[in-house]
C-alpha cells in the first residue's frame, strides 16, 4: 500500500473494542440519530455531502467522527468522497437487539412528534 493510500484510511475500532458506553453516547445525540437513521434506511454506503443536517460543516464532521471513533459506522474514501455504512454486523453481534431497538424508538417519536405538530 502506498503513503498516498495510507494516510487517507481513517481508524476504526475492532469488533472486541467497541463499548457499549460509547455507543449509546453516540446514539445520543438527535444528530447522529439522523445519520444513523438514514444509514439504517440505505442499501448502500452513503456519502457524508448526501446529509443534509441543520449545523455547520465543522459540527456535521465531529458528529460523524463520534459515530466512527464509537463504532458505530465504518467510513472510507472513494476517490474524494467519504462514504459513510452501518456497522450493523459488528452491532447486532456484540448487542442483539439494541440497534433495531433505538431504530424502532427513533421512528416512534417522530411519529408522535409529527402528530404534535398536526394537532
Amino acid at each position: 500500500m502506498d503513503s498516498a493510500t495510507s494516510t487517507r484510511e481513517l481508524a476504526h475500532p475492532t469488533r472486541a473494542e467497541i463499548r457499549l458506553e460509547s455507543l449509546l453516547h453516540a446514539l445520543s445525540d438527535p444528530m447522529r440519530l439522523r445519520v444513523v437513521s438514514t444509514l439504517a434506511a440505505s442499501e448502500d454506503q452513503v456519502s457524508c455531502s448526501d446529509f443534509s443536517l441543520p449545523v455547520t460543516k465543522s459540527t456535521t464532521t465531529h458528529h460523524f467522527r463520534v459515530l466512527r471513533e464509537s463504532g458505530v459506522i465504518r467510513q472510507v474514501y472513494q476517490g474524494t468522497a467519504k462514504m459513510n455504512g452501518l456497522r450493523r454486523d459488528d452491532l447486532d453481534a456484540l448487542f442483539p437487539g439494541l440497534l433495531d431497538a433505538v431504530l424502532t424508538a427513533v421512528a416512534r417519536q417522530s411519529e408522535r412528534m409529527t402528530s404534535l405538530t398536526e394537532d
